[in-house]
């Protein structure tokens, strides 16, 4: 049996969450007003012809669902948000565990610095990062095209962002860039969970460098591998401030993922249609979703591994 709260005790039960709910509301309210309302938003809207400046939109039903999933541009950019995360993720997450571990070696001078220093385009805004690039890659006067010339490999110059064939693979190093320090922390952390007691046995039964990385920090490694993994995945979704300001999508819709595909159609069409945009965003959110729940289901797996209920 429970014993009851003592009368004395309840005012200050009650205080206490009167407060808890007094700091919580802004939160809720905020939330609710950017978060949930928009998203129910874009559900109501998918299922109307709506330009935006009329005064009510005219319900269609399903028309914008069906109109969308026969459209080639949105498949176009739905294979090329995959692309870009087919990619960018691997690499990321590799180059990342490869840096970590030399970074983590105590015996490795200035480590502090080289931390900071690859974290640092992680705090830069994304829309500015994109917006500097496009003259660090002109082709006239920016610098990567001018060291170019400098080594004669390019004598004419590389328009990395104006042409179809170059202009992805250039936003998805530089995506890797922007994000790298993040993804360099997660599997910081991940290594400072291994005791370092195991690598003093290995040392003593006389395991080499190369030996202690595979068969003692890769395998403790492994259930982060899975979260950090899907973690970039979901993160490399999310990249349209990069690529519009980079690209806008261009050139010929080489570098349109959805989020750009979906912008364009809201906000830069000559006459915007916000219903068909919003049936595109609904479209890719579950697709989002669906990442998510394979993030979830990819979490706990890793937790029964590791024993942790």
């Amino acid at each position: 049996m429970t014993a009851a709260i003592p009368a004395a005790a309840r005012p200050r039960r009650d205080r206490t969450t009167l407060y808890i709910w007094a700091f919580l509301t802004p939160t809720v309210l905020l939330y609710g007003a950017f978060t949930i309302y928009p998203i129910v938003g874009s559900y109501v809207y998918s299922l109307t012809d709506w330009n935006g400046f009329d005064a009510s939109p005219s319900f269609i039903g399903l028309a914008n669902y069906r109109e969308v999933l026969a459209d080639p541009m949105f498949w176009s950019s739905f294979r090329l948000t995959l692309a870009f995360m087919l990619f960018a993720v691997p690499v990321q997450v590799l180059a990342t565990l490869l840096i970590a571990i030399v970074l983590n070696s105590p015996r490795m001078p200035l480590r502090k610095l080289f931390r900071t220093a690859l974290f640092l385009p992680v705090v830069t805004t994304t829309a500015i990062v994109g917006v500097v690039m496009q003259f660090v890659f002109d082709p006239a006067s920016g610098p990567v095209n001018l060291a170019l010339r400098g080594a004669g490999l390019a004598p004419d110059g590389v328009d990395f962002l104006g042409q179809s064939t170059t202009a992805l693979g250039t936003t998805i190093g530089v995506y890797v860039w922007k994000w790298f320090g993040i993804t360099l922390v997660y599997w910081l952390a991940a290594l400072q969970t291994v005791p370092e007691e195991v690598y003093e046995a290995a040392r003593l039964d006389g395991a080499g460098a190369l030996g202690t990385l595979r068969y003692i920090t890769m395998p403790l490694l492994k259930p982060f591998l899975v979260i950090i993994t899907l973690l970039s995945i979901e993160a490399s979704l999310q990249v349209f401030d990069l690529v519009l300001t980079m690209t806008n999508g261009g050139p010929f819709y080489s570098t349109e993922v959805i989020e750009v595909y979906i912008y364009r159609w809201a906000f830069a069409a000559t006459v915007p249609r916000l219903g068909y945009a919003s049936a595109a965003a609904v479209l890719f959110g579950l697709f989002v979703c669906l990442v998510g729940m394979l993030q979830l289901l990819a979490m706990r797996a890793t937790r029964r591994t590791r024993g942790v209920a």
